[in-house]
């Protein structure tokens, strides 16, 4: 069963900065591209970053090209985004999803930024 679990959110001020996490279970985590992806109330699923399966190639959506950082520790099968310069709008539930496209995700963390 695969199996994704966040951690890392919290309430920060405009300008700060979080790391999240999301350890992977069942499943070969080293094989798997790896995406974050984030959902504010009333809003379509929101695709954020992504990461190939060794961690050689990266990409980001515009808004966060700059700001955020996606990086992956196969030997602890843990996922990672680094989420500097926050801005109100990035308040969020994150989500780590297995793959590029659709995938199983985990249950999420929060993060709220207030100015």
């Amino acid at each position: 069963e695969v199996q994704l679990v966040e951690s890392g959110g919290g309430s920060v001020q405009t300008g700060g900065s979080l790391r999240l996490s999301c350890t992977a279970s069942g499943f070969p985590f080293g094989q798997n591209g790896m995406s974050w992806v984030r959902q504010t109330p009333g809003k379509e699923l929101e695709w954020i970053a992504r990461i190939s399966f060794d961690g050689g190639q990266a990409e980001y959506t515009e808004s966060v090209e700059g700001r955020f950082t996606i990086s992956r520790a196969n030997v602890n099968n843990t996922l990672y985004l680094q989420l500097n310069s926050l801005k109100t709008e990035d308040t969020a539930m994150y989500y780590c999803q297995r793959g590029w496209g659709v995938g199983e995700r985990g249950t999420g963390t929060l993060v709220i930024v207030s100015s």
